[in-house]
């Protein structure tokens, strides 16, 4: 087995302006922990994320909850995510990836680990994609579990009609991600909003800087979307790092107090509270 060297992402630094309320949750964040090599069909692991590199950027942040993303890197196979949710306990979640072949038997042991969620990805190196997506629906539904759907919000109109036939809660990923960014007013946000209206999805404030074009610390783009979206439903929106932001070449590698910080421009004190912990509380089960 080849040795993924040890991670050499910044971990410390100075502490975000925005002073996280008791229960706030990182709702996506990914973790590469050694003894997991990397998958036929998905991205190299350059190097190791584990559980104590996070627990320092989670010190950092003020974050008392996560929720774990199943990487692409795995494809398939959960081994690395559910080892990492057995390692982080009662304050974490997981979001796995689950075919139409997955049986329940395996799905009831992910839940009591922690699991909550499947992930449908419908960008390069996605392990299940949409065309699984109705199926893959039917096979969580009995586990009260939500879809995380991430694609090109620019192609909006391929996949609307499969999210608004789901009848269980899913989520929009990294605000929409639309690649290059469309304005607030955009006729696709104006579909996100009405598929929000509906009280099945939600909206995630997260990895602006893999579509933004504006660049940060502000991501005025793609936070002109995010704004429009808070503004309308506070109460279907959650937020997360994204870390350790795999892809992201080291002289662009975004600060993660930063990232937790563009919630103070986006977001007023009443939505910061929904969006970090009361939203999460829901969606994730957390007490």
């Amino acid at each position: 087995m080849i040795a993924i060297p040890a991670n050499t992402r910044p971990l410390d630094g100075p502490p975000p302006r925005l002073t996280a309320p008791a229960g706030a949750t990182d709702c996506h964040i990914h973790l590469y922990p050694p003894g997991f090599p990397s998958r036929p069909g998905g991205p190299a692991i350059a190097e190791l994320g584990t559980v104590e590199d996070y627990r320092r950027v989670q010190q950092r942040l003020g974050l008392e909850r996560v929720v774990v993303t199943q990487s692409n890197a795995y494809q398939q196979d959960n081994g690395a995510l559910l080892a990492s949710l057995d390692r982080l306990g009662e304050t974490a979640r997981g979001v796995a990836a689950v075919t139409p072949e997955t049986p329940s038997t395996q799905l009831r042991d992910w839940h009591d680990r922690g699991v909550r969620g499947a992930r449908v990805m419908n960008l390069p190196g996605g392990a299940v994609t949409h065309a699984d997506m109705p199926a893959v629906e039917r096979r969580i539904r009995p586990f009260g579990w939500h879809l995380m759907v991430q694609f090109n919000g620019r192609h909006l109109d391929t996949y609307r009609d499969g999210l608004e036939r789901l009848e269980g809660d899913y989520i929009i990923d990294h605000i929409g991600k639309f690649m290059p960014p469309v304005p607030a007013d955009d006729y696709r946000v104006d579909a996100i909003v009405r598929l929000l209206d509906r009280g099945n999805a939600w909206f995630k404030i997260c990895g602006g800087y893999e579509a933004s074009v504006t660049g940060g610390p502000d991501y005025a783009d793609v936070g002109a979307i995010a704004r429009r979206i808070i503004r309308h439903a506070p109460e279907r929106v959650i937020w997360g790092s994204n870390w350790p932001h795999v892809g992201v070449p080291r002289a662009e590698y975004p600060d993660d107090a930063e990232q937790l910080d563009i919630l103070l421009d986006w977001a007023d004190a009443e939505a910061r509270q929904r969006i970090l912990v009361d939203n999460p509380a829901a969606l994730y089960g957390f007490e």
